[in-house]
């Protein structure tokens, strides 16, 4: 019988835990209501002015029929603005508001000593060598995935 901490899914669950726990107790201290997947949006939209909510979703790996209420909260924080396209009226496009583009100067210490946390039972080598087989991991099963990364189109 396989011992559950022999076992990669349960460990990523676990991590995956411990890394939502961490970021809101670090961004929770630094005074800002925000989640990780909100953060990763305007990380992403922040890197990608003017991009759609679906290629937003691609960016960030999440479900594109759910993106638009992670966007909603965002401009209800006002973090982001949202406006129609000027190319196609049926998309949105999203802008980092002056809000936004402060409340992510703010986080980012936060964010950088969440990931630090994630990381203290390893040295610096060890969690350079994590990180590399991680990404390798995730890389190579992103098209299993119900919301696959996707990277931005070279229009």
């Amino acid at each position: 019988m396989t011992d559950l901490k022999d076992m990669p899914g349960h460990l990523i669950r676990r991590m995956q835990q411990v890394a939502v726990a961490v970021f809101h107790a670090e961004v929770e201290a630094a005074g800002i209501d925000i989640t990780p997947v909100q953060y990763a949006a305007l990380v992403r939209v922040r890197d990608h002015p003017g991009i759609d909510q679906a290629t937003l979703a691609g960016l960030i790996a999440y479900d594109r029929t759910t993106i638009a209420g992670v966007v909603d909260r965002l401009v209800q924080k006002g973090f982001l603005a949202r406006e129609v396209s000027a190319t196609d009226r049926r998309a949105r496009v999203l802008q980092l508001t002056e809000t936004g583009t402060t409340a992510l100067e703010t986080l980012t210490p936060a964010v950088a000593q969440a990931q630090r946390v994630m990381l203290r039972g390893l040295d610096e080598d060890e969690a350079s060598a994590f990180m590399r087989l991680l990404r390798k991991a995730t890389d190579a099963v992103n098209e299993l995935s119900r919301a696959p990364l996707r990277p931005p189109s070279r229009d």
